[in-house]
């Protein structure tokens, strides 16, 4: 592993909402590289298994927390949980969130435009300020570096009827982590938003499922490959090799960037056949 391009040996990664989908897949990428590895998350059922996955992959070492990082105090807590049983951190992937419950602009009310910025937006800055100011107290004593990562969506870049709320929550945490970019350089601190496409996470699926929805969930997947250069969805596995690479030193100038993973489909246009 010493001799991997995108080796994590030796560095811990914390990955919010690291118990399943596209954060699990940041954290498997990771783990294959032989870093050690911190989930935040609130279910401890799914937590524990994905430690086990993430073990079974090649982590040097996985701790799973439960923490609601909707709440400053407790990402706080958190990290100095962390940090006293890993003694460092060296990448964070804010990957929390949630969708919106709202589908029109005309009928978003306060309560669902703050309740999800207060996971998307809020917590996932204060997730990544908190893990800054610990890499910056470990660039000051002699050792610069670190890696900050945001999980954003296309719908940064596209109008989305409806979901005014978490399109504002990704667009603006885009901003925040460029500000970061441009600040933190100094420490060698690189700072990086992920914005993935249409995605199969494994969520709403499984054999429970009624015939009903199986044929339902089968034409959204024929809807979105049709409209991806790449004709299928994203997988989780599609996430493992950026979650090593932005972990990893093999990312140690790329910073300030949007990095879209979403098989072509942001670059494809509607009327296009």
């Amino acid at each position: 592993m010493a001799n991997a391009l995108f080796d994590c040996t030796g560095k811990v990664t914390l990955v919010t909402g690291g118990n399943g989908g596209i954060g699990l897949g940041f954290a498997l990428g990771v783990a294959r590289m032989g870093g050690d590895i911190a989930i935040w998350a609130r279910n401890a059922d799914k937590n524990a298994a994905a430690k086990a996955q993430l073990l079974a992959a090649g982590a040097g070492r996985v701790e799973a927390y439960r923490v609601d990082v909707a709440s400053e105090d407790e990402i706080i807590a958190g990290y100095a949980r962390l940090l006293d049983d890993f003694g460092r951190v060296d990448c964070v992937f804010a990957n929390s969130g949630r969708a919106s419950k709202s589908r029109s602009v005309l009928t978003l009310d306060s309560t669902e435009w703050h309740d999800l910025m207060a996971v998307n937006l809020h917590g996932a800055f204060f997730t990544l300020r908190e893990g800054a100011k610990a890499m910056v107290a470990r660039a000051e004593d002699g050792e610069p570096g670190g890696s900050l990562v945001y999980c954003g969506s296309l719908s940064m870049f596209h109008g989305m009827p409806g979901i005014n709320n978490y399109a504002a929550s990704k667009g603006g945490m885009g901003a925040a982590v460029r500000g970061m970019a441009a600040e933190l350089g100094k420490y060698e601190i690189r700072c990086n938003t992920i914005a993935p496409g249409y995605v199969k996470t494994g969520i709403g699926g499984g054999a429970d499922m009624t015939p009903e929805m199986q044929a339902r969930l089968a034409q959204v997947d024929a809807h979105f490959s049709a409209k991806t250069p790449i004709h299928r969805p994203g997988t989780i596995e599609d996430f493992e090799g950026i979650g090593a690479y932005l972990a990893s030193d093999a990312s140690r100038f790329h910073t300030g960037d949007t990095i879209v993973i979403d098989g072509g489909s942001a670059i494809y246009p509607p009327y296009a056949f």
